[in-house]
């Protein structure tokens, strides 16, 4: 299999190597900017009547059309100039439309991208990978990314302190705009110079135009940006901003007249400060002690039967904001993965909840905070005119307690202990920014008690990353390796042995077992890559990664698996220009292989995917995968590997034209396992209308249906020997997102998200795993017959008499179960100046975790609808000096 794996990659990977060709050099625009006098800086409005619009210099213009028709005059013409003083830079463009009616001016909230707009990209670092982008609409709606890696990365979460206004007007629409100096970076020099682009969207024909031309094929973005001069004597601004914030809230549920820490509402007052402080021009010092993030939205339902942990994205301000830097993906492909999630850098464990619960008695109440307090958190971030791009964040959070009340006399046990954490990260560019090496360090410390000892006392990662780009960053070579030690008592490190990322006690496996006595874990892990970006129809990826045994990063990071050794390839063929009823369309092969570090093969994917967009701007997706080798060594969860049949399915999406009021998309997919072992159906509807300019709603239900014939339950003693327990599984899952925003200007929303979640599985034909390497059912499994299994309907269990001869030889839980959650925020929120804010927020919350009662609808009416939500009230109050 490794042979035809590698025969199958190179028969991809060798005519591109071959037939590669570079299209001609693109000659680069020059645009240089003039210096204003106090009196000639205009007034935002977007009218662009002030003197120096009409007055001072010609208008650029001459842009390109890039989609959908690349290196052809545009639809309509658009025009900019620029200026600056000592403290701002000044842009003014016109966007010219013959029919200025059918403008589309839909109103959002900041980074909306609705409609007609405009962006301004400045690359001020010069270092030809990340730029700060400035985006307006017709409606006055302001964006603003950073842009890093080359184009590959953008982060929208940056909300700098900048002025812009719109108008519409006879000729098309307006855009005005005053971006402080102190919000972009760059270096102190006499004569800057900075990469720089113009992009436009025209909204009725989906078109994009830019000032320089960049062909559909580049193999970068911000490398491929023009220049701008005559910054001359520029000084760099230090950033200052210091924003205190007030939070007060109310909570109400459903009351508990005996239970002390239920029988009444709760109310909080919280206060707080955030702060950025600008070292230099191009290094920030961030800030916060005692953070709130109570307007941030509830993370989506989910849950997880294969004890894996989930991954949710970070959507707390002060840690998303400049991520890119902190980011260390050590394994993440184009083609993605079940790998691509892997970080050393998760900052969702900050402020994690509680790891440890109360030992209380019956009889005894119990208060458990939801989550860990963060006491406060710096981090240093930024990049020298030299190249390094620095990284450095600290943050602690505090003892938290649960408290126990036992007829009215209450004691506290510790659940989780004060926890310090680090991570620092450093990369340096050189060879012509074609060539980076960096590093990244990353630490956790427990101050443990006996109650938590469970955990590790400490925890240390490290990894050093290497890239080198050639032939204008169309080849690049990558590769990265990683390192952990965690450190505890035996207990704890016996806990990691046994977790599900690493299943030392797995029977059959000869590499790994437990040693109970162990007080630390060290380990490592990889990535290798080799591939073409662009300049031409095709691009590659191909590579290895790989996770030793004792790899463990989920105290500071995220892993899901070790002990495993993955070989990925993809190819993309992609058009470049518009064919038959295509805009544009790309057709992707991609295999995946994988080992353990026994040698062996655990499983093969091969993959193909078309994707299209129609000239009426609907989009379309269709794949096909093939499955033939599967073992899967965690299932059992401690138990041999298991031979699974092979599985096929499909995938696909269907969605209409966007830019229309009333538009929707499909979406789903499917899985087949041979010999009827397994059966997978998900399908989602996402229904989107834009009634008013300032109203938008949506809603999406999704509906997912499993039949598991090999799915576990749990292991149970037999005379000495585990029982690895299995059943068929039948599992339906029912969720419906609605979102609501109502924008009434861009200082001022409403938004309203609401998803009701329900999951129903029930489990019978039970049995247990007799020959998990056999490739026939009926000989794996060994199934428990009419008179060896009884239902216990009083207490929920099974009882099993394997050996009839009338005495129990073991029980075990009935697994059937119906999960049910609600939860919606509503949140109003008014920008009152630049940078200060007020939240009014109200989030409900129910979730109910109980048996199966009829279909569906039976749930939700039992477990949702009838059911008292929590209500928290939430005011917020922020306030920027800047």
């Amino acid at each position: 299999m490794l042979k035809a794996n590698i025969l199958i990659s190179l028969f991809f990977v060798f005519p591109l190597i071959v037939f590669s060709q570079r299209h001609k050099e693109i000659s680069k625009r020059t645009f240089t900017i003039k210096k204003v006098v106090k009196s000639e800086v205009p007034v935002i409005d977007g009218k662009l009547n002030d003197a120096i619009w009409i007055n001072v210099n010609e208008w650029e213009s001459n842009f390109i059309q890039r989609e959908p028709n690349e290196n052809v005059p545009p639809s309509e013409d658009t025009s900019f100039k620029i200026f600056y003083d000592a403290k701002h830079v000044y842009i003014g463009i016109k966007n010219f439309d013959k029919h200025p009616e059918k403008i589309t001016n839909w109103m959002s909230r900041r980074d909306g991208f609705e409609g007609d707009w405009v962006e301004v990209v400045f690359d001020s670092y010069y270092d030809l990978r990340s730029a700060f982008s400035f985006t307006v609409t017709a409606a006055g709606v302001k964006g603003d990314k950073i842009i890093t890696l080359n184009g590959k990365n953008e982060d929208i979460t940056w909300n700098p302190i900048w002025y812009a206004k719109s108008a519409i007007t006879d000729e098309g629409w307006t855009a005005e705009m005053k971006i402080p100096l102190s919000q972009l970076r760059f270096g102190k020099s006499e004569k800057q110079v900075w990469g720089f682009q113009v992009i436009r969207k025209y909204f009725k024909n989906d078109e994009i135009s830019v000032w320089q031309r960049i062909p559909m094929d580049a193999s970068g973005w911000v490398s491929e940006f023009g220049k701008l001069h005559g910054l001359d004597w520029v000084k760099p601004q230090r950033q200052f901003e210091i924003q205190p914030f007030v939070v007060t809230s109310l909570e109400t549920f459903e009351k508990e007249p005996s239970n002390p820490y239920r029988n009444k509402n709760s109310t909080s007052i919280n206060v707080g400060i955030d702060g950025k402080l600008g070292v230099t021009n191009d290094l920030t010092l961030d800030f916060t002690i005692n953070p709130d993030f109570g307007q941030v939205e509830a993370d989506p339902a989910a849950i997880a039967l294969d004890g894996f942990q989930l991954f949710f994205k970070e959507q707390r301000p002060f840690f998303v904001e400049n991520k890119n830097i902190f980011n260390y993906q050590f394994s993440n492909p184009i083609i993605g993965g079940t790998f691509s999630s892997d970080n050393l850098f998760y900052s969702r464990r900050i402020g994690r909840s509680p790891q440890g619960s109360a030992q209380a008695a019956a009889g005894e109440f119990v208060d458990t905070p939801e989550r860990t307090t963060i006491l406060g958190a710096v981090k240093f971030s930024g990049k020298t005119k030299n190249g390094w791009s620095i990284g450095v964040m600290e943050s602690m959070t505090a003892n938290e307690f649960a408290t126990i009340n036992a007829n009215g006399n209450e004691r506290e046990q510790l659940i989780e202990p004060f926890t310090n954490y680090f991570v620092g990260r450093l990369q340096k560019d050189f060879n012509h920014r074609n060539t980076f090496l960096g590093g990244i360090v990353t630490s956790t410390y427990r101050n443990l008690d006996a109650n938590t000892n469970f955990l590790h006392k400490s925890a240390t990662t490290v990894g050093i990353d290497f890239m080198h780009q050639w032939k204008d960053r169309t080849w690049y070579f990558g590769a990265n390796m990683v390192m952990s030690h965690v450190g505890g008592t035996e207990a704890a490190i016996l806990r990691t042995q046994l977790s599900i990322p690493h299943l030392f006690h797995r029977t059959d496996a000869g590499h790994v077992s437990v040693d109970p006595t162990r007080t630390s874990l060290t380990g490592t892990g990889g990535d290798i890559k080799f591939g073409k970006a662009g300049q031409g129809h095709l691009t590659f990826e191909t590579g290895i990664t790989w996770r030793s045994p004792e790899l463990e990063l989920n105290d500071l990071g995220f892993m899901r698996e070790a002990d495993d050794i993955q070989n990925y390839t993809g190819v993309t063929y992609s058009s470049l220009k518009p064919f038959g009823v295509f805009r544009k369309g790309t057709l992707t092969y991609k295999h995946w292989v994988k080992w353990d570090f026994e040698g062996n093969l655990n499983y093969v994917d091969w993959d193909v995917e078309a994707v299209g967009t129609f000239q009426n701007n609907w989009n379309a997706t269709l794949g096909f995968f093939h499955q033939p080798h599967i073992y899967a060594k965690s299932l059992l969860q401690g138990g041999p590997r298991i031979y699974l049949p092979d599985q096929h399915g499909a995938w696909w999406a269907l969605g209409t034209d966007s830019r229309k009021k009333l538009s929707f998309s499909l979406d789903g997919w499917t899985k087949t396992g041979n010999e009827d072992s397994y059966f997978l159906l998900d399908n989602g509807l996402k229904i989107t209308y834009q009634p008013l300019n300032r109203l938008g709603l949506s809603i999406s239900p999704r509906y997912n249906l499993i039949r598991h014939r090999l799915q576990y339950n749990e292991t149970v003693d037999f005379s000495g020997s585990p029982r690895y327990l299995m059943s068929k599984l039948d599992q339906d899952t029912f969720s419906l997102a609605f979102r609501l925003n109502y924008t009434i200007n861009p200082n001022l929303s409403i938004q309203y998200y609401a998803e009701p979640y329900i999951s129903k599985g029930l489990y019978t034909d039970f049995g247990y795993m007799d020959n998990p390497l056999a490739e026939n059912q009926n000989e794996q499994l060994f199934q428990f017959s009419e008179g060896q299994i009884f239902y216990d309907e009083m207490n929920n269990t099974y009882t099993v008499d394997e050996t009839l001869d009338a005495t129990v030889d073991y029980d075990f839980r009935d697994p059937d179960f119906s999960f049910a959650q609600f939860r919606s925020n509503l949140v109003v929120r008014y920008e009152y100046k630049p940078g200060s804010e007020i939240f009014l927020v109200w989030a409900q919350g129910i979730t109910d975790f109980g048996r199966p009662n009829g279909n569906l609808y039976n749930s939700f009416d039992n477990q949702i609808f009838s059911k008292q939500p929590n209500n928290t009230f939430l005011i917020k109050a922020t306030y920027r000096f800047f």
